[in-house]
This record gives structure tokens, C-alpha cells and sequence, in this order.
């Protein structure tokens, strides 16, 4: 049986995680942030040293990552859940996760979590409608103006947020991009509950 799955992309500070938390919350479905899993593996190499361009070295990292995103994120047992959102992490990540292996990695732990839920999955990142889940349930895309994505993000500055979005839009391995068959969600004037219910709508 093929599992149900709400998949939603978007740019950093769009507010994906926020959403689909509660999302899950109210639908009573698990969730899996996609995005913390490259964050764990950028933490994990760091740690060790490892350049963030190296990406032999990081591909072998993640083949043998032992990594849970609920409740804390953790990596090979190490609670990064802190750590994974600081300006070193920030600036590393991008680079992580365009490297096509560790994708391909992430992409088949992804799917394997969504077939293991009894019920459904709520999942967000950059490339769930287009790669991961193309045949989801639903696709949403949220977006929200580059000022106030800064703002909700405060670990970064419209400038960082830029340069991120560009890296994730033009990188060869899943790119951030907008399914054509996507709903979607401005939600740069909209509450967590106006976005929650406005896709719960969508399901109906």
C-alpha cells in the first residue's frame, strides 16, 4: 500500500518546519524534517575536520550515520539539535547537501521512514514534490518575501538567506524547485494556523 504523504518544499524561513509540525500534529501523522538530516551529516564532518567540499569523505560519513530527527536530532547517538542550527552549520550546508551521493542516501531513508508510518507522513525539505515523493498525497510549495524570511530565520541575514537560495536553486543533484502540480502558500502575512488549515483544505 502506497503510504500517504504531504509533501512540502520551499526556501529557508518559509516557514516548512514550523508548518508541517503542526500539520502533523493535527492530522495525527508522524513528520520527518529532511532538512535536519544533511544538517546532522554537515555537523558530523565538521566535527571530524572534514572540509564540506570533500565529498568522498562526507558520502562515506553518511552511509554509516545512525541519524533520528524526532524528538531531537541526533547523529551516531550525539544530540546535535543545537548545534545544527548555528552560522557555521548555516554556511556549510548547502554544500553537503549537493553532493549526489549523500543525497541518494538521504532519498532512500526518506522513502524507507515514509513506508514504515502506520498512517501518514508530513514531510518538508527542498526536493520532497519533485524527488523524493513525486507521486505525494500532496504537494505544497511555501514561499514568503526574502525580508521576512530573514527575520523568522535570525540566524541569518537577507544576504546569507540569498546566497542559500542560490545554491539550493542551480545545484546539479535535486535541486530547490517548485512542482508543477504544487499548491501554493505565500505565508509571509500568514499565521502557522491560516497555513495549517489552508492545506488541510487542500485535502478535502
Amino acid at each position: 500500500m502506497t503510504p500517504q504523504v504531504i509533501a512540502i518544499d520551499g526556501p529557508a524561513g518559509s516557514g516548512k518546519s514550523t508548518v508541517a509540525k503542526a500539520l502533523s500534529e493535527r492530522l495525527g501523522w508522524s513528520f520527518l524534517d529532511t532538512g535536519a538530516m544533511y544538517r546532522a551529516i554537515t555537523a558530523e564532518a565538521l566535527d571530524k575536520g572534514i572540509d564540506a567540499s570533500d565529498a568522498d569523505a562526507i558520502a562515506i560519513i553518511a552511509s554509516i550515520a545512525n541519524i533520528e530527527t524526532i524528538p531531537r536530532v541526533t547523529i551516531n547517538g550525539r544530540d546535535v539539535t543545537d548545534q545544527i542550527r548555528t552560522p557555521k552549520i548555516n554556511q556549510a550546508v548547502s554544500a553537503v547537501a549537493a553532493i549526489k551521493a549523500v543525497r541518494e542516501q538521504m532519498v532512500e531513508r526518506q522513502r524507507q521512514f515514509a513506508d514504515d508510518q502506520p498512517i501518514g507522513t508530513v514531510v518538508e525539505g527542498r526536493d520532497i514534490s519533485t524527488v523524493v515523493f513525486p507521486s505525494a498525497t500532496l504537494k505544497v510549495y511555501l514561499d514568503a518575501d526574502l525580508s521576512e524570511r530573514a527575520k523568522r530565520r535570525g540566524d541569518e541575514d537577507e544576504d546569507e538567506l540569498g546566497s542559500r537560495d542560490r545554491a539550493d536553486s542551480t545545484r546539479e543533484a535535486s535541486p530547490l524547485r517548485q512542482a508543477e502540480d504544487a499548491t501554493v502558500i505565500d505565508t509571509t502575512n500568514l499565521t502557522v494556523e491560516q497555513v495549517v488549515e489552508a492545506i488541510v483544505k487542500c485535502l478535502k
